[in-house]
């Protein structure tokens, strides 16, 4: 591993005011990796329009990155993947470094390893459960790639634990119905909505916050007493923490001399 080698973090992109986790992540891991210039990187063509065409924000995506570290000298990078599960997202990502000038070492995305799964857990656990007449949901965006058996391999392992905290997904497996009932059937007046996503922006405030057609409103109907987490997991230092492993991971590999 060279002390110089750059770190590139991929991520979806946001539009949204959430924007701000990017910049909690950055501080962190440019203090877990002092040495390493950081850089980042977005692979949502949809979320880069987006942000010059309102915000004039030259977003850079992977490639772009890449060929800029290229043109300063650097042979190798570390490209970490900043998505939650090994899905669409972070496939298309590997394609398109695969095509670069630099050779790359991948940092593999949260949840990849069995101890992944269960530092999660553990973060989750750790963040100051409510008391007994609380059920936390944790609420993903879901996918339909074959990755989308991340979301219950969580909600095993979690509820393994006897907590009262439930996995759902926005969509794909963990319908809103069955999860309504299991929250109701456990005996809870209360639900403490949490998304389960690196990022809370559009999914957080429509799918999951909104007044209209949301996990929110569904509880509500149901007669349950809501309150929604406004924070993603990128904003939770013990989360950052399993990225910072996969960097560590990914820089082990890469050769101190070619």
């Amino acid at each position: 591993m060279r002390n110089n080698t750059p770190i590139v973090l991929a991520a979806f992109g946001t539009t949204s005011r959430a924007l701000d986790t990017y910049s909690f992540i950055d501080m962190a891991i440019k203090q877990s990796f002092p040495e390493h210039p950081v850089r980042w990187a977005y692979t949502s063509r949809m979320v880069r329009s987006h942000m010059k065409a309102k915000h004039r924000a030259n977003m850079k995506d992977p490639r772009q990155v890449l060929n800029d570290l290229s043109a300063k000298g650097h042979d190798w990078a570390v490209v970490q993947s900043m998505h939650l599960i090994s899905g669409h997202e972070f496939y298309r990502l590997l394609d398109e470094v695969r095509e670069g000038v630099v050779r790359t070492s991948i940092g593999l995305p949260l949840l990849t390893s069995p101890k992944d799964y269960r530092q999660l857990a553990d973060a989750i656990m750790g963040n100051g459960l409510p008391d007994n007449g609380t059920a936390t949901v944790l609420v993903g965006h879901g996918t339909d790639h074959p990755a989308w058996t991340a979301y219950p391999a969580l909600r095993q392992i979690i509820q393994g634990t006897g907590a009262n905290i439930h996995v759902a997904t926005v969509e794909g497996d963990a319908a809103m119905e069955e999860t309504i009932q299991a929250v109701v059937q456990s005996g809870a007046r209360h639900v403490r909505l949490m998304p389960l996503m690196l990022v809370a922006g559009v999914h957080l405030q429509e799918d999951i916050a909104g007044d209209e057609d949301s996990w929110k409103r569904a509880f509500l109907d149901a007669g349950l007493e809501v309150t929604v987490e406004k924070n993603g997991l990128g904003k939770h230092p013990a989360v950052v923490d399993i990225f910072v492993r996969h960097i560590r991971e990914a820089l082990a590999i890469i050769p101190d001399s070619l």
